[in-house]
């Protein structure tokens, strides 16, 4: 590729870049969706490309761009996306298929935390709420310095611990996530729709 394509490549990729941090994932779509077809090869590419998509609810598009992801890079880094996708589309097995590959890859601590939850949301999905509280009480619970990864772990846990009816749990992982973040998701209106645990 000649040096200036690559230029111009790389502002076009900067400008989709600040789009999709600034959530305007429309007009990232609008500067990335040529340059997806055009550099079939470029990871960058199609790993913003792929993310965006993703971003739209576009599961199937996003799907396919982050495997062509994965193939061009061998990396796991995007696979619990990857899984979310496939979540959304039903396509359980293959969250599961993802998660086991990327536990065996050893990735690090916040792509392992995001592949956990999303294999343990394939787990409730498919009714198996105790086997997805098994999974998630198996991560990082009590991090010295608490990321966003953690505070996800955190409530997608209390949310289960809610929906098998084990109240006193489940307040007490909203409100460790409440403590950190307060205003993190609804994580107030679920302290308050579970009450005290006196009352």
């Amino acid at each position: 590729m000649p040096t200036s394509e690559q230029e111009r490549l790389a502002r076009r990729l900067r400008d989709a870049g600040e789009d999709f941090l600034a959530e305007r994932f429309g007009d990232a779509l609008s500067i990335l969706r040529p340059l997806a077809s055009r550099y079939a090869a470029v990871a960058e590419v199609q790993e913003l490309y792929g993310l965006t998509l993703y971003r739209l609810g576009r599961w199937t598009a996003a799907s396919h761009r982050l495997e062509h992801y994965e193939t061009l890079t061998r990396s796991v880094d995007q696979l619990p996306v990857l899984a979310d996708c496939y979540r959304a589309l039903g396509r359980l097995n293959d969250v599961h298929e993802v998660w086991d590959r990327l536990r065996h890859a050893d990735p690090d601590a916040q792509t392992m935390t995001e592949g956990r939850i999303v294999a343990a949301g394939a787990l409730a999905d498919e009714g198996r709420p105790r086997d997805a509280i098994r999974l998630l009480e198996a991560g990082p619970l009590r991090p010295k310095r608490p990321g966003e990864h953690h505070l996800r772990l955190w409530y997608a846990l209390a949310d289960l611990y809610d929906r098998v009816g084990d109240l006193q749990r489940a307040r007490r992982g909203f409100a460790r996530v409440a403590d950190v973040e307060p205003g993190f998701v609804d994580v107030h209106d679920r302290l308050a729709a579970l009450g005290t645990a006196d009352g």
